[in-house]
């Protein structure tokens, strides 16, 4: 299926919403973690399918602002899962050139897994390949209000008037700037939405949902399906597709 990809004409950033670990796991007669823990080889598949094809950025929604309403027990499980996973997966990283990022309130996450993901950062900062970028304690709205207040804190200094506020400033103070929109977005576990996902960086990507399939089951082949129905797709950003085929034609 890999051969079949036109390499020229990738998605330049994909983002994953990784759902249906609990269900996956409920489904076998298992505790919800157990998914959890299971998702791990996932999540190697898609992030060393994506460098091997030549993706420039990954993000996965690894744990949003909402999770923390689950049981105590389970985000204390998470949470101990996702050191020991950037810890493990490290090796891995910097042998496929792959460099580690972070977005959303990482301040809220506790202490031992923040100095797991600096440490990581730092060792993987100069890597050129894929960019990895793990949302944690973050959601879209979040995201967008922090902006705001950021904005509206340069009016009240004087440094920005409300009339020069547009979309290129508000992009600028999101926790993805400096990076591109996404082009491709894939959601496991049967469900069609969002889940206040990079509301923003979302507006004109191409959206992948796969009926039958929980995130611990996914493999490479699933990618490639995803990108291969991407490269199906007239992306038209507004415009008419005859206008699409003009430009294409120049």
């Amino acid at each position: 299926m890999k051969e079949l990809i036109d390499t020229g004409n990738l998605p330049k950033h994909i983002a994953v919403i990784m759902d249906g670990n609990g269900r996956w796991a409920q489904n076998q007669g298992a505790a919800r973690i157990f998914g959890h823990r299971n998702a791990i080889q996932a999540v190697r598949e898609v992030t060393e399918g994506c460098a091997e094809l030549g993706v420039s950025f990954l993000t996965l929604y690894a744990f949003s602002t909402e999770n923390w309403a689950r049981p105590e027990f389970e985000v204390r499980a998470l949470m101990e899962l996702l050191v020991q996973s950037i810890r493990n997966e490290l090796p891995t990283m910097l042998k496929n050139n792959v460099r580690l990022d972070t977005i959303g309130d990482i301040n809220s996450l506790p202490g031992r897994c923040q100095r797991q993901l600096a440490e990581a950062i730092e060792e993987t900062k100069h890597n050129t390949g894929l960019n990895l970028i793990l949302a944690l304690g973050y959601s879209g709205k979040w995201d967008i209000v922090q902006a705001t207040k950021k904005l509206a804190e340069e009016v009240q200094k004087g440094v920005l008037a409300p009339g020069e506020i547009n979309e290129e400033l508000m992009a600028a103070s999101l926790s993805t700037k400096d990076r591109p929109e996404v082009d491709l977005m894939l959601r496991t576990g049967g469900d069609h939405r969002i889940s206040n996902f990079l509301l923003w960086q979302l507006a004109y990507a191409e959206l992948y949902f796969y009926e039958d399939l929980f995130w611990p089951d996914f493999r490479r082949e699933h990618l490639y399906e995803a990108i291969m129905a991407y490269q199906n797709r007239e992306r038209r950003f507004g415009k008419t597709g005859e206008q699409i085929k003009a430009n294409s034609a120049k």
